[in-house]
């Protein structure tokens, strides 16, 4: 077929040996420039790269040999990458620990040399001796990785340190061997080994607190991983065996002990138990499960032991879509963060310009201890100006916002969706399996007819629900039975579409069904019936009737149950300020009812899919946000259409695809926790902004001596290091706040 489009892959991959956001700008530039790559996001917080690719004509081996070329790695074609990642960055931080360790315990000589004792016989030597591991072997990354970078023409924050102290250092090298250089001309020969010492040791202090406050960012991804279990006790070839998670595949029997989690989604196919499903639900009542019931990896068996059918394993089942979900919304970036890539991108190269301008201005204009002076200043300013503070702003606060909704039962697909849900001033519910519980229930029976069990009635009502498919016939059967109903045998059984059911025992013959099927059947309703009959439906309920060919026997009220919690949630949304639409494709008087009941103002009911479309067009046209929320094939029309967008966990897989945000609760109060998370969220977001902004609007100028013409101030190398990895801690430190803010 011509012209048709390749097919695409969409993954995400582990990146290590990341140190700032302008690496992972590098990084992301590299697997965009990778033939057969349609878009790529590389995540510094969580170090990781959202690739979509084309399968025919790039390979994973093919993307992290691009990312390779530049210094970096990509973890590829491994059982567990999450778990090399994870092993990756525990050995990273014990290094950095290590490397952080020692250079402090050689830089405080250094220091106290540098600052007391100067004029010491061989102190220079001394503490050229005690720099140069710490500069060129505990730094010997960022000289390794600025190489890398420059072969492509690129720079980073690696640049700019390797720069700083190797310039430091050298030119300290200089003065120790040539002091009479100086001496001549009448100045005196400065060392700055203290100052690159330093430098580094700060600077690696900020990376081993960084890192440890990131892998606090990504908690919510390793909880959710953690509910899998490493081991399955399956039957193999007719014997039960204790085997790896990754050898079970579909088919597969697997056996659950009591108190142990459920490895694979499947089916039961002998034994009786109850699960906690709550990581699915968020409901804390523990479900029965037995012979036919699906059950889900990551729950867990209580006291019963059963055997399941395994359905779906690996990367299939419900847990780890979950787990793929919040990787990739963590991963995402929000619209902000397009911007701030932008600044990154060009930031380096921009602080190198201005160090070298720095080093020219005070050359012209520094007067007697010009060269010093430029020296000082234009390493300050390549230390102090680390986009790493910039680069964690967003991704960092994004990470957690999406950690925090998961650990709330709410999935977010993108960062987008969880920026804009701040914005959301409309949101439109569907009734069925939104507001309400999707399930309908017998509210009330009302016999017309004296003894009606002993003329067998309810056995007869019982035995022709159980043959009907219409959903509402369960909800009576379910009662029946509940209430000693027994089967009987039943004659030419018909049923009647959209009327009803028809069937003969014992020689008479019945009908169950709506006001119609009676009509049509010459069957009259007493006015006392009528009038009972309207109040149930003004009040949500859906009224049947069961009758006989004389009369009418008995009429049920069916109506589906509102949440517990959907009046609260919509009282609460409205207290936001949002204004709340009910649709629903449900008769007027049903939907007027559960609007009178729980306190929606806006309502429209009888809608086709296509007209709740339109409606969400028309709130648009009117300057709203509007989010949708839905669970069924019906809604997603409207789902894509919404700005924000929801759909209920336990609804259909085609409007949990389209939907940006899936509830995995049935509690509505989750809605308006994530309206609450989403400004939490964009106010962290700026607040990091601000403060990153801020720290180089000021700290720059700064390092370049603006201060020097007025108090004679000249800002300290050192200084300048600890001021740096200040910055990235604050950052990630206020995204952190997030984590225990109630919502």
């Amino acid at each position: 077929m011509k012209n048709a489009k390749p097919r695409l892959t969409r993954a995400t991959f582990p990146v290590l040996e990341m140190t700032c956001a302008a690496c992972a700008i590098s990084v992301e530039s590299m697997l965009k420039a990778t033939p057969g790559v349609s878009s790529a996001s590389v995540n510094f917080a969580n170090q990781t790269a959202l690739v979509e690719y084309d399968p025919a004509s790039a390979k994973p081996a093919d993307l992290r040999q691009a990312v390779q070329s530049i210094g970096y790695d990509l973890v590829v074609d491994v059982e567990d990458p999450q778990a090399v990642q994870e092993e990756a960055r525990l050995k990273h931080l014990r290094e950095i620990r290590l490397q952080t360790l020692w250079s402090a315990a050689l830089s405080i000589p250094v220091v106290i040399l540098g600052m007391f004792f100067m004029d010491l016989p061989y102190g220079t030597y001394v503490s050229m001796v005690l720099s140069a591991p710490v500069v060129f072997w505990f730094g010997r990354n960022f000289f390794v990785h600025a190489w890398k970078q420059a072969r492509y023409g690129k720079a980073n924050m690696d640049t700019l340190v390797a720069l700083s102290t190797g310039i430091a250092f050298l030119f300290s090298v200089f003065n120790t061997f040539f002091p009479e250089f100086w001496y001549q001309r009448g100045l005196h020969a400065h060392v700055y080994y203290e100052a690159a010492a330093v430098v580094i040791t700060f600077i690696s202090l900020g990376k081993w607190l960084e890192e440890r406050a990131k892998g606090s960012t990504s908690s919510a991804i390793r909880k959710l991983m953690g509910l899998q279990p490493k081991t399955v006790r399956a039957v193999v070839d007719g014997t039960e065996k204790e085997i790896p998670i990754a050898s079970v595949k579909v088919g597969f029997l697997v056996i659950v002990r009591p108190g142990e989690k459920i490895p694979v989604d499947g089916v039961v196919s002998s034994g009786v138990s109850f699960v906690d499903e709550s990581m699915i639900s968020g409901e804390p009542i523990p479900v029965e499960k037995k012979p036919g019931d699906k059950v889900f990896a990551g729950t867990i068996n209580q006291k019963g032991s059963f055997r399941f059918e395994a359905t779906k394993v690996g990367a299939d089942t419900l847990l780890a879509q979950i787990i793929r979900m919040v990787q990739e919304a963590q991963g995402s970036k929000a619209p902000v963060q397009q911007l701030v890539d932008k600044i990154a991108g060009i930031f380096v190269p921009v602080v190198m310009v201005i160090s070298i301008l720095t080093f020219a201005a005070w050359m012209v204009f520094g007067g007697q201890d010009a060269f010093t002076h430029a020296l000082l200043t234009s390493i300050t300013v390549l230390v102090i100006a680390c986009p790493c503070a910039l680069g964690l702003a967003t991704p960092t606060a994004i990470m957690v916002g999406i950690g925090k909704g998961a650990e709330h039962n709410l999935l977010i697909k993108d960062a987008e969706s969880l920026e804009l849900g701040r914005k959301v001033n409309a949101i439109v519910l569907d009734k069925t399996g939104t507001i309400t519980e999707g399930k309908p229930v017998v509210r009330e029976v009302r016999w017309l007819v004296e003894n009606p069990a002993g003329n067998n009635y309810p056995d007869i009502l019982y035995s022709m629900e159980m043959q009907s498919e219409h959903p509402l016939a369960q909800a009576v059967a379910d009662l029946l039975l509940r209430e000693g109903a027994k089967t009987l045998p039943l004659d030419d059984f018909n049923s009647v579409t959209g009327k009803g059911v028809v069937a003969r025992s014992g020689g008479a013959v019945y009908r169950i069904g709506n006001r119609q099927l009676l009509s049509e059947a010459g069957l009259s309703l007493p006015p006392h019936v009528v009038e009972q009959a309207s109040a149930w439906e003004s009040n949500a309920g859906t009224v049947v009737y069961f009758a006989d060919e004389h009369r009418v026997l008995a009429m049920m009220a069916i109506a589906d149950r509102i949440k517990p919690t959907s009046s609260a949630a919509i009282r609460e949304l409205q207290a936001m300020g949002i204004e709340v639409h009910l649709l629903t494709g449900d008769q007027e008087k049903a939907a007027a009812a559960v609007a009178r009941e729980t306190g929606v103002q806006y309502v429209r009911a009888g809608v086709l899919p296509s007209e709740k479309l339109d409606y969400v067009k028309e709130l648009q046209t009117k300057g709203k946000v509007v989010a949708m929320v839905g669970d069924g094939i019906n809604d997603s029309q409207a789902l894509a259409q919404a700005d924000v967008s929801i759909a209920m966990g336990h609804g259909s897989d085609i409007a949990m695809d389209v939907a940006k945000m899936t509830l995995i609760t049935s509690d509505l109060m989750a809605i308006p926790k994530a309206l609450k998370l989403s400004a939490r969220t964009v106010a962290g977001i700026r607040q990091n902004l601000f403060w990153a902004f801020i720290y180089n609007l000021v700290g720059i100028p700064v390092a370049a001596g603006l201060l020097y013409p007025f108090n004679g101030f000249l800002l300290d190398p050192m200084i300048a290091g600890a001021a740096m990895a200040l910055s990235s801690v604050s950052v990630v430190s206020n995204s952190l706040r997030l984590k225990f803010t109630r919502l």
